[in-house]
């Protein structure tokens, strides 16, 4: 960026297809949730592919391995190959594979898609802190994920291995509704050991290089649906990103993000990337997009006009984040966007 906070969301003239030429998709409550399609996902990303777009999709879900996760995608009418599919799994893996000596033992508490990331960097899985292992990786496990697992990784940190996490987002989203992600399972652990892992996953470096190495992008733009990952992610990373609002986030949370947790661009959901974005440009004491118009008045943030709702959310956002500066907005948010069919 060129100053040094966004103050509001970006416009741009063109499709944000055309105007990046990658996109680097998060998965769970981007492009599915709960195993489910989410609403226009496949046919918005069919069209961007078909328009010359680059699809990869980076995931701090550890469970899966990329094949499973590609065949997945193919299946909801999303075609993928493994190697579009990037894991927070990978990014430990290499993360530790820096660190330790080719053939050393690792406890896993996680998945097979964690299993298959280390074997893949020369590291040998085990099950049992009785197995001598230098390292613990903790990766999400899904539901069914046995109590006894972060025993193990308790047992073996107690002596000395030493602990990696592929992510620590604390929920995860389902076709139920949010759930408990791998960061509250970290959470568990390191209440019984006072350790601190060394985490992999996004926001964070590690899983930015591993994304750059294996997609060479050389436009990209991040796609999610998370503040505290995605777009974080994206600021750490130095790019661009669109948030959609068919996950985690919602309209308020957004509006009283301080700058690294501020997108460049907000969408409902991923026909997003299809079409341009409309300029929030200001106007008097407050912010215009389409046929709204926000502003800070006194200690309410207030918004008026009609039309298209987001474009109500793209003024608040510029309002908000104007007011905030480098800070966090600490107006009522949620009293803003009430009247907004988002």
């Amino acid at each position: 960026m060129s100053q040094q906070y966004r103050s509001r969301p970006l416009g741009s003239d063109v499709a944000l297809s055309e105007a990046y030429d990658t996109a680097l998709l998060d998965l769970d409550g981007v492009v599915y949730a709960g195993g489910h399609a989410i609403v226009h996902a496949v046919e918005s990303l069919g069209t961007a592919r078909e328009g010359g777009m680059h699809l990869a999709y980076v995931t701090n879900n550890a469970l899966r391995t990329p094949d499973a996760v590609a065949e997945h995608l193919t299946e909801l009418g999303v075609p993928a190959d493994a190697a579009d599919v990037i894991t927070s799994a990978q990014a430990v893996a290499r993360l530790m594979a820096d660190q330790l000596p080719s053939g050393a033992r690792v406890l896993v508490v996680g998945g097979e898609g964690l299993r298959v990331a280390l074997r893949e960097r020369g590291l040998v899985p085990v099950e049992s802190a009785e197995d001598d292992p230098v390292a613990v990786a903790q990766g999400f496990g899904g539901p069914d994920l046995p109590w006894g697992r972060f025993a193990e990784a308790a047992y073996a940190i107690s002596r000395g291995a030493v602990w990696f996490a592929s992510n620590t987002d604390l929920t995860i989203p389902g076709a139920r509704g949010i759930a408990p992600g791998n960061g509250a399972a970290v959470e568990v652990v390191r209440i019984a050991t006072g350790a601190e892992p060394q985490v992999a996953g996004k926001p964070l470096p590690p899983m930015h290089r591993e994304t750059v190495l294996r997609t060479g992008a050389k436009r990209p733009l991040v796609v999610g649906d998370r503040l505290d990952t995605d777009i974080e992610g994206a600021f750490n990373g130095g790019v661009d990103s669109l948030l959609v609002l068919t996950g985690v986030t919602d309209a308020a949370q957004l509006i009283a993000a301080e700058p690294r947790y501020r997108p460049t661009y907000v969408d409902r959901d991923l026909r997003g990337l299809l079409t341009g974005q409309p300029e929030v440009s200001e106007e008097g004491d407050g912010f215009r997009c389409g046929g709204w118009t926000a502003a800070v008045r006194g200690e309410a943030l207030v918004l008026d006009g009609e039309g298209d709702a987001i474009d109500g959310l793209r003024a608040l956002c510029a309002a908000a984040w104007t007011h905030a500066g480098e800070g966090t907005c600490d107006l009522d948010a949620r009293k803003a966007v009430a009247g907004l069919d988002l």
